[in-house]
């Protein structure tokens, strides 16, 4: 094999450097040039060594595939060499993760480049001789075959040429390229073992407790205070209940840099390895599961251990679908060589991953910007797609390998959307997870970290939704691909083995196919409306949208689709669309990502009489539906001696994806519609109806949804009632529990007010023995650590104010500022103004919505490189832990009120408590504090936190702790003082 491109030992090597670009040239001079003299030189050179192409094309102002010379991306060989680890996507983070020394990395100029080039090339060829190394002699040749730019480096260090026989081809003694991308045939297989037991119930002690999180701890870890403490009142949450439905509930809010995490994993572990049973740990977000998960190592250092006793879930869709990896990998001989790239890629990184995650786990964030983000999306486990035992891979499957893993785990970290659905899903008998199935075997200790975020997942686990896209994905899920391009499987295929030769099961399976065409037919966003009622001409493109990323993959015919006429759903999408455009309380044009909502009642002509057509036309596919259920139950009872334990499986799991895919799905949308004949209720109602257009985010963006929206004015209230039944003991904390610092006076009104408040926000008030409470202060010195600015002289609502306020704030801090938005358009114009000033002064930028990297990705370049900026929205706000220098301003935008719209009007006049505005502020005080606690993570920590808005309210001021230092201050003066301040030069006040 030849390789595709001169050696990479011979190449130049360049990297965005202080504004301007650092170039090692051939003969190694390493120079400081200007984007132009880089561009010349580009032009004249057969191959670049680069970190992150995509980023450096940006910063060159060039499209993200049109550098002039090949580029040779040491992140791509990182990917290569080292499958499932990660790394910033930075020449600096690249070096850390390679174990370079700080003294070795230097300023991080091109001439390291070469260096980390020969440290993982050393790497791969210590690989080379291992027992994967005929795995990686057919993955270079086929990455060869496909053009990419290291194989002839990497064959070279292989010494792949001299294995190769006179045909260029791999003897066929040898693993083929071909049989090496069919990575399922290589997988492990998981095997059922016997049910376990019920966890047996013995108490553990404060005690106890303290002494495993002092074990935990090891001898000279940092004291904190209030950490040994939090772990004991967490203790109580582990006690048994005495009444069916009445579990402990602890409600503890612990100030930031309190140690929670191991405060809670200390009596967690004790009382899984007492009881023999597993403790759930949920959060809100993903990158806090990854952060748990890690400090779980203290606890069992043993990589082996740790595998067999904690496990990390997720929803399906987060994980490497192997059915769908097959039929990429089948078809690629007839894709773009890019797409080969890709699954070899992902081949290497499937045989090395800890369990497949593709979203957030060990592979790398940056992966999707290298080699294309729908090369991911097309091979990820998709809603509603998975067919459970039917599949060839069901016994290698990622996802229930995880299932499996949990039974035997004694920590299992989940998120709050996972917790809810799966205990909502047990309680109606439709759960998939084999942990539930077994009596006595469903969680009964939770532990909910991020606990202010519980109505919010609430909210969206009990939502429910009649729209466009979610009722087309149910006619995708029963009906197939219909001549599309996708190996989206219907219902039939999926059932037909089960149900040929029984006219019982073939009758309402026709029947319910029949009635599927009542659902909106493909190509039904363009039959609701024209564009030009938005102000659009025209669709704007934002990528490819999963289906079409799956065209990419799948080939086939695609079949014209006929003018569909009287779909009952679309009829009334359209007039739903109709009324929210009517009644919008705006100009009626709805901008990239923004949405209209008006509410339901009083409706427009004809809305009612195609809403209880569409009830009807709804209820004729659940029946036949639901017949189905019923008698492919019958079948396994009336069978029960004759069918094998596989087809046993099988029906089991097609009758839970019915009830949960498709009957409850339509149960909710017939008794949505009954809202359309009932106006709202005077006093006391439940639930809020409205109706929204929207782009969507899996649609292009000149689309747009509409639909009717149907949301719990208190979601915890569903969430108490699923949780009430499997949980024995609940602990809820974090941070920010109530809006209020301090105040431990339990006399005190305003105390127990905020604790009131904070039970009716996380459901606690609606169990039946009241919570538990505690709370832990911080062991922060925030007045001698913290500056705290309101800027009294930017007009936020100027866009050219508001960037040269975070371009002065960035430039006084010297870096190491994280800037808040409430918007993305905001900022987006604050970024395009900005970034090339604060780049030529070596403060390089990044943006949450503007670079092509998921969050994880910009936290972790972020935290590395110590004089980088990071603007982002609430994502950014919540759960990001960067402790040291990295991260020493944060600067808000403007205060994060609450968004005005019908949901929380309704919120705020239902359970206001007769204070709207104190219901808004409230809302407002707890971002506060969550965007400060950002701030200082470490005792040794300094930092300062900017609000630029002149109007924020005094009232508003309790969101920050007790101790600090707040001024009202003009931007020049404050520019000053932070500047002072950070290198040491402020006496604390």
């Amino acid at each position: 094999m030849q390789p595709t491109f001169p050696s990479a030992h011979d190449a130049p090597a360049l990297i965005p450097h202080q504004g301007r670009f650092s170039l090692l040239t051939e003969d190694g001079e390493l120079l400081s040039l200007a984007t132009q003299h880089v561009l010349e030189r580009l032009h004249n050179t057969p191959a670049c060594l680069v970190v992150h192409g995509p980023s450096l094309a940006r910063k060159l102002g060039l499209p993200p595939t049109g550098q002039p010379s090949p580029w040779l991306d040491l992140l791509e060989l990182f990917a290569f060499v080292y499958p499932a680890r990660t790394a910033a996507p930075t020449p600096r983070g690249l070096a850390l993760a390679l174990g370079f020394e700080a003294e070795r990395i230097g300023q991080a100029e091109a001439d390291l480049l070469p260096q980390l080039m020969t440290t993982l090339l050393e790497a791969l060829q210590q690989q080379g001789r291992g027992p994967m190394a005929e795995h990686l002699a057919a993955f270079c040749l086929r990455l060869g075959q496909a053009g990419w730019a290291w194989s002839g480096t990497v064959a070279e260090t292989l010494g792949l040429h001299d294995r190769l026989n006179e045909r260029g081809t791999l003897p066929d003694s040898m693993l083929q390229p071909g049989d090496a991308l069919r990575v399922w045939r290589t997988l492990p297989k998981w095997e059922e073992t016997a049910p376990l037991p019920p966890p047996s119930s013995y108490d553990i002690s404060p005690t106890e407790v303290r002494t495993r999180l002092a074990e935990l701890l090891g001898p000279g870890a940092e004291s904190r205070a209030g950490q040994a403490d939090f772990a004991s009142v967490a203790t109580a949450a582990f006690i048994p209940r005495s009444v069916r439905g009445d579990p402990a509930v602890v409600l503890a809010e612990a100030g930031t840099g309190t140690g929670k995490t191991l405060g809670y994993v200390a009596p967690a572990s004790l009382w899984a390895e007492r009881n023999g049973g597993a403790v759930w740990i949920s959060t809100y977000t993903r990158h806090l599961q990854r952060q748990i998960e890690q400090e779980t190592r203290r606890l069992y250092p043993d990589a082996t251990i740790h595998r067999q006793k904690v496990v990390l879930r997720k929803g399906r869709e987060n994980y490497l679908c192997l059915l769908n990896m097959e039929d990429a990998v089948n078809s690629s001989a007839s894709r773009p060589a890019g797409i080969t790239i890709a699954l070899v890629m992902l081949a290497r990184w499937a045989l090395a991953t800890a369990d497949g995650d593709l979203m957030g786990g060990d592979l790398p964030g940056w992966f999707g910007d290298l080699f294309g983000h729908g090369n991911l999306s097309g091979v990820a486990d998709r809603r509603g797609e998975c067919i459970h035992g039917a599949c060839p891979h069901y016994q290698k499957c990622f996802v229930e390998h995880g299932i499996r893993r949990a039974k035997d785990a004694d920590l299992v970290i989940a998120n709050h959307a996972l917790v809810m659905a799966q205990a909502a899903y047990e309680q109606a008998g439709m759960s998939d997870d084999v942990t539930q199935e077994q009596p006595g075997a469903a969680p009964s200790r939770y532990v909910f970290d991020e606990g202010h975020h519980l109505a919010d997942a609430a909210d969206g686990a009990f939502c429910a939704e009649l729209s466009g896209l979610e009722t087309a994905e149910l006619r995708r899920w029963l009906l197939g691909a219909e001549g599309r391009r996708s190996r989206a499987r219907g219902l039939k295929r999926r059932l037909d083995d089960l149900i040929v030769g029984h006219p019982k099961l073939e009758t309402p399976l026709g029947a319910a196919l029949v009635a599927a065409h009542a659902l909106p037919a493909p190509g039904w966003s363009g039959r609701l409306g024209t564009d030009e009622e938005h102000g659009h001409t025209a669709p704007l493109d934002n990528g490819p949208t999963p289906d079409e990323a799956l065209s990419e993959l799948f080939p086939a015919v695609a079949e014209p689709v006929q003018p569909v006429l009287d779909n009952p759903t679309e009829t009334f999408l359209r007039l739903l669309r109709q009324q929210a455009l009517a009644r919008a309380q705006d100009s009626g044009k709805v901008a990239a990502h923004a949405t209209l909502e008006c509410d339901l009642h009083p409706l427009t002509p004809d809305l009612l009489e195609a809403g209880q057509s569409l009830a009807r036309a709804l209820e004729r596919l659940a029946t036949p539906l639901r017949t189905l259920v019923q008698r492919l139950q019958d079948r396994l009872h009336a069978e029960a001696d004759s069918l094998d334990s596989n087809t046993r499986g099988r029906i089991e799991a097609m009758t839970r994806s019915l009830r949960r895919r498709a009957v409850s799905r339509l149960e909710a949308w017939i008794s949505m519609l009954s809202a359309l004949e009932q106006p709202p209720e005077e006093t006391a109602p439940t639930h809020v109806h409205f109706i929204r257009l929207e782009r969507r985010e899996r649609q292009r963006m000149g689309e747009i949804d509409a639909g009717l929206h149907r949301h719990w004015l208190d979601p915890t209230i569903p969430f108490a009632a699923i949780m009430a039944v499997p949980a024995q003991g609940m602990l809820i904390t974090s941070a920010t529990l109530r809006d209020q610092q301090g105040a431990t006076d339990p006399d005190d009104e305003s105390a127990e007010d905020a604790w009131q408040a904070a039970e009716a926000r996380t459901g606690a008030n609606h169990f039946p023995s009241p919570a538990i409470r505690a709370s832990l202060a911080s062991p922060f010195n925030y007045g001698q650590q913290t500056r705290t600015f309101i800027i009294t002289d930017v007009d936020n609502s100027s866009i050219v104010d508001l960037s040269a306020a975070f371009r002065t704030l960035f430039q006084a801090s010297g870096g190491g500022g994280l800037g808040l938005f409430t918007a993305i358009s905001r900022l987006r114009g604050v970024y395009d103004r900005i970034a090339p000033t604060l780049e030529a002064e070596g403060l390089p930028l990044y943006a949450q919505h503007v670079d092509a990297m998921d969050n994880n990705t910009l936290v972790d370049i972020f935290r590395t490189e110590e004089h980088a900026c990071l603007l982002g929205t609430d994502a950014m706000r919540d759960g990001v832990d960067v402790p040291g220098n990295a991260l020493r301003l944060v600067a808000f935008e403007r205060v994060p009120w609450p968004r005005p719209d019908i949901l929380h009007r309704e919120r705020r006049i239902h359970a206001s408590g007769g204070n709207p505005r104190e219901f808004d502020d409230s809302i407002a005080r707890l971002r506060l504090r969550q965007a400060f606690g950002r701030l200082i993570r470490r005792q040794t920590d300094k930092g300062v936190f900017v609000l630029l808005d002149r109007r924020t309210p005094s009232r508003l001021l309790h969101a920050f702790p007790d101790g600090c230092d707040i001024q009202r201050a003009g931007l020049a003066e404050a520019a000053r003082e932070i500047t002072a301040f950070l290198a040491g030069n402020n006496t604390p006040a």
